[in-house]
């Protein structure tokens, strides 16, 4: 019995090492693209900003909202609040901003000078991608 034990071998200490070398390239391979894939997830964020908050009145009321999309990606907004009720009334201007991009959308709303006014856009997902307070 003593044979036996005697005549079996071990990994070799060379064979060994190349197996933890392989088994580490592999889990930091495995790490690396799902960080990679997390980034990309993280980087697709919405975010507009309402540069300008104007009030006219020509026949009626309007606000003149200006916004700028300084994000990478398109952002689409569904709804417009101010002082989170949403706008019912036809909105002029898209609603559509691609990164990099700055344009206005005007619509009607019965303001009182004096008072303030909070301009909130939401996305299709329902979060709130800008928010702007100003007094008429």
């Amino acid at each position: 019995m003593r044979r036996l034990f005697k005549c079996r071998k071990a990994l070799s200490p060379v064979v060994a090492a190349i197996i933890l070398i392989a088994v580490t390239v592999a889990v930091s391979i495995a790490v690396a693209a799902w960080m990679g894939a997390l980034t990309f997830t993280f980087m697709k964020t919405e975010e507009l900003k309402i540069t300008n908050l104007e009030f006219y009145t020509s026949g009626s009321n309007y606000l003149n909202v200006t916004v700028t999309n300084p994000g990478t990606s398109k952002v689409t907004v569904s709804t417009v609040r101010v002082n989170d009720v949403a706008i019912t009334t036809t909105i002029t201007g898209s609603l559509e901003w691609a990164a990099g991009n700055s344009h206005e959308i005007m619509f009607a709303y019965a303001w009182v000078s004096g008072n303030k006014y909070k301009v909130t856009l939401l996305s299709a997902s329902g979060t709130t991608v800008a928010a702007y307070e100003s007094t008429a």
